[in-house]
């Protein structure tokens, strides 16, 4: 157990920038972690991070077991889609978190990877050996990994210079009215939900997304949508903001009960298809994921 008192030149600062200070060998997000937890106890009650603060409140910290410095091989089955000597792309399915954080320290895909794999790039570190970009942990579908550095360095540049074309499939709720559309609205952190985006402020990171309408149904929208940023949550965020969220979504405002309900917890977004010059010999390349069996049945019902 860690202990200590607020000193007056901490009063009226926020709990978690005071423990950031005083405890600088311990991330934000591990930090952050810890009070979510109630690990985090101001004068013997759990506090919110934003807690101000007040000279000799007392605070006892009990910090939760480190995980490990480095991603350890499972053997866990994956589904290789493409493959060369210097990539591979994977079908990640739904409910798999990509690499270690708060609260994963195993079955990510990454500890797949590793015992699946003889060499995968290191640019990204212990945690994150292959991974170049990400998929939320409910969104299944084509997720590049790069096999070596070289490759990993290329497919960074590609990504930042948008040279690679990235296209999903998403139902959401509701009657989309034009056949298609294009949303361009910048993405911060959400100031009041930390856990979620927001495009509802004038500030934030630039965002497109585009998307056609494939399919109609009773109360829901089948569309084909295609990014041209990489925004956290960006498909989410967008389409909640034009009124129709991801069918399941709960956190962008799919309805907590319907008649349809998501698989296994899951919403209805699936990275279906990359394309993209090749890291290393530049040839074109495009790699597709056929829709689940989850979403099929889903659409199904529908």
């Amino acid at each position: 157990m860690l202990q200590f008192s607020a000193k007056s030149e901490q009063e009226g600062r926020r709990l978690d920038q005071v423990l950031h200070q005083r405890f600088p060998e311990f991330s934000r997000a591990r930090l952050q972690d810890w009070i979510k937890r109630g690990r985090v106890l101001v004068n013997g009650a759990a506090a919110r991070s934003s807690r101000v603060l007040r000279e000799g409140d007392r605070i006892d910290v009990e910090p939760a077991e480190l995980p490990p410095l480095r991603a350890e091989p499972e053997a866990t089955p994956l589904l290789a889609l493409y493959e060369d000597p210097h990539i591979v792309a994977i079908d990640k399915p739904a409910g798999m978190v990509v690499h270690a954080g708060a609260g994963a320290h195993s079955g990510t895909l990454v500890n797949a990877l590793l015992g699946r794999f003889e060499s995968l790039s290191a640019v990204g570190g212990d945690l994150r050996p292959g991974i170049v970009h990400r998929l939320d942990r409910f969104t299944s579908g084509v997720i590049l990994v790069a096999k070596n550095d070289a490759a990993h360095r290329a497919l960074a540049a590609l990504f930042a210079g948008r040279q690679v074309e990235k296209t999903y499939l998403a139902l959401v709720h509701g009657s989309v009215t034009a056949d298609h559309g294009r949303i361009e609205k910048p993405i911060a952190r959400d100031p009041r939900h930390r856990t979620r985006m927001t495009a509802r402020l004038a500030q934030g990171r630039a965002a497109w997304t585009e998307y056609q309408v494939l399919g109609r149904y009773s109360g829901f929208t089948l569309l084909e949508v295609r990014i041209g940023t990489g925004r956290t949550h960006q498909i989410r965020v967008h389409l909640s903001s034009i009124g129709h969220p991801v069918a399941g979504d709960r956190l962008y405002g799919a309805a907590a009960k319907n008649e349809i309900q998501p698989p296994g917890g899951r919403f209805f977004l699936h990275a279906h298809r990359i394309r993209l010059p090749h890291p290393i010999t530049g040839q074109p390349v495009e790699i597709e994921s056929p829709l689940p069996e989850d979403l099929r049945r889903w659409l199904e019902q529908l």
